[in-house]
């Protein structure tokens, strides 16, 4: 199922008013981040790029062979050069590739089109502008059968379809992100007042849940029929700050997991504070529900698939503990996610994805496996029984796939499927949209990367292997067609101590390198009029996903201390009692007679 946003609803997240002013909170769609100029990294504003696009004629058309053919189909691109083999990798979770859509989810999604019908019940049924399908062969492994003709695709909105390019008529057109570029857990807040209004209980600085069963639950969605795959009226689906939330399990549940964290520090704020309004109560508890986010995902996140010495070379890092301020905020670097690492070298992890999800008891002996494909868009199973807690204990124990060619059967065959035989396949979709947004080549990111630029398919067994690059030959008309989506991924990785090969490792490191020096708000900044006090950031540097776990779960009772890390000698299962928590009681203003 894909959700479409019109142009109109883009925009609204992102009206200019008056200068900007020095604010001791962020915004919620992200203007005034930087003072000088307002829109950098708002919600409603045009991706980045790392290169130039590749549109076909300079506009916006996709991009063609340099023979000029059309390039392959993505889909033939799929199943003759990616396999869909069973390789766990067995040194990470779940939880690291889970979380990694998360982070994806919270730095950038695209507006959809006006949703045209482009290709109903796997026939062309439409050539209007928008519609950018996927042809199936007609030897096609799966789908031939079924004379399925198409993989429905519709392309994103740009610049090119509203007034913000109105000007500009003959320059490439730009995709326009509806979020915010700064990790800011958007997903969590929503990215407008309107959106956060929608959500927010408006008393003890609470979001709103609903309980059911003596838990708390996001609330239902008011179109739920037309979000979630629901079998009768009124079935559970979620309704929170970002419509991706119902996805699958997994990612619902770390929706929950910061849903239920906001709330968990609003109630002992209030406690701590009890002269503090609602609105003081609830932007504080967001502004250290974000602090922790960020503390994760760079110091125990990241380090796991760039390199925890490579972050720190690059200034990435600082300090893992203690309550030293890092004030490296540059105010000349545009936080705008980039386009190349949103829509293309990002999505590398969904080789990752495991379809097969085991539920774990607290004993972590495994209780049930599901489909992927059966629990998508179904978010009412985490409330049956156990579920919710299972769901999480097996998803820090599980294996997830190793990042490499493979792409496993339940999202290479089985996407969205619903009630039909076969669904969609994720990796022709990434490859479609890397040339829905006009992506420049594999061999133009080498040579950015530093590496040698081909000038013969031979050059590329430098890190391609010969296999690999039979394969490739056997599609592309010319080596120099070879989609960025697609060569990338086939890379040998650099060393132990990273996931991906050199080319998209440097697109991964130039980004999130960005995202963080082009945050005003970042959460170890000594900026006075933003800053937590050193007793609180060195509180703040304590947190863990494993802590997540233990506070947000229902009855999760013991964890690992690195969740990301499969279980080890080092790495074994303790009473949530042995896990570092954050002392709130230093954010007590003053001490309650």
């Amino acid at each position: 199922m894909i959700l479409f946003i019109s142009i109109a609803s883009l925009l609204a997240v992102n009206v200019i008013g008056d200068n900007c002013v020095t604010h001791h909170y962020r915004t919620l769609d992200g203007s005034c981040n930087n003072l000088v100029n307002r829109d950098w990294g708002a919600a409603g504003t045009k991706y980045g790029r790392l290169l130039p696009p590749n549109y076909s004629d300079g506009i916006h058309a996709p991009p063609k062979s340099v023979t000029g053919q059309e390039l392959p189909s993505a889909r033939v691109v799929s199943t003759t050069v990616f396999g869909r083999k069973d390789v766990p990798d067995p040194n990470h979770t779940i939880v690291m590739m889970q979380f990694g859509q998360f982070v994806a989810h919270d730095m950038a999604f695209t507006g959809g089109s006006l949703n045209p019908p482009c290709c109903d019940d796997g026939k062309v049924s439409s050539h209007e502008s928008h519609c950018f399908n996927i042809p199936i062969p007609v030897d096609d492994p799966i789908h031939s059968s079924d004379g399925v003709e198409c993989m429905k695709f519709q392309r994103t909105l740009t610049d090119k379809d509203n007034e913000l390019n109105e000007n500009e008529s003959n320059q490439p057109a730009e995709q326009i992100t509806v979020v915010t570029g700064f990790l800011d857990l958007s997903l969590i807040y929503g990215n407008s007042e309107k959106e956060l209004d929608s959500i927010r209980e408006y008393n003890g600085g609470r979001l709103i849940m609903e309980k059911r069963n003596g838990k708390e639950w996001p609330p239902h969605h008011p179109n739920g029929d037309n979000v979630c795959y629901v079998e009768t009226p009124g079935e559970t689906c979620y309704f929170g700050g970002d419509p991706r939330l119902n996805q699958s399990p997994d990612l619902t549940i770390l929706h929950i997991f910061y849903i239920r964290e906001h709330n968990r520090l609003a109630d002992i704020l209030s406690q701590l504070n009890p002269n503090w309004t609602d609105e003081k109560v609830f932007q504080e508890a967001r502004r250290i529900n974000i602090a922790q986010y960020q503390y994760v995902v760079y110091y125990e996140w990241l380090p796991l698939f760039l390199g925890e010495e490579n972050m720190y070379k690059a200034k990435m890092l600082y300090y893992k503990d203690g309550s030293e301020y890092v004030n490296d905020y540059d105010a000349s670097v545009d936080p705008a996610v980039y386009n190349d690492h949103s829509s293309t070298a990002f999505r590398y992890y969904h080789s990752s994805i495991e379809g097969h999800l085991k539920l774990m008891s607290e004993s972590r002996e495994t209780t049930e496996t599901l489909r992927i494909s059966n629990v998508f868009l179904r978010p009412r199973i985490l409330e049956k029984d156990d579920n919710y807690d299972s769901f999480g204990r097996g998803m820090a124990t599980q294996s997830f796939q190793k990042a490499d060619k493979n792409f496993d059967i339940e999202v290479k065959e089985f996407l969205l499927r619903h009630l039909k035989k076969y669904g969609d396949d994720i990796r022709a979709i990434d490859v479609q949209r890397g040339r829905d947004h006009g992506i420049a080549t594999y061999n133009e990111f080498r040579e950015l990367c530093g590496l040698p630029k081909a000038t013969k398919w031979e050059d590329y067994l430098d890190l391609i292997s010969e296999e690999d690059l039979g394969n490739l030959k056997s599609v592309y008309p010319s080596y120099e067609d070879v989609e960025l989506s697609v060569g990338g991924i086939l890379e040998s990785r650099l060393d132990k101590t990273v996931l991906a090969g050199p080319t998209y490792q440097c697109i991964y490191m130039k980004q999130f390198y960005k995202t963080r020096v082009a945050d005003r708000y970042w959460f170890e900044t000594g900026d006075e009029e933003v800053a937590l006090k050193p007793d609180q950031l060195a509180e703040i540097r304590k947190l863990s996903m494993a802590r997540m776990f233990c506070d947000n779960g229902n009855n999760i009772s013991s964890m690992q201390p690195n969740a990301f890390i499969t279980l080890n000698d080092e790495n074994k299962v303790v009473p949530c009692s042995e896990i570092p928590a954050v002392d709130y009681t230093l954010w007590q203003e003053e001490k309650v007679k």
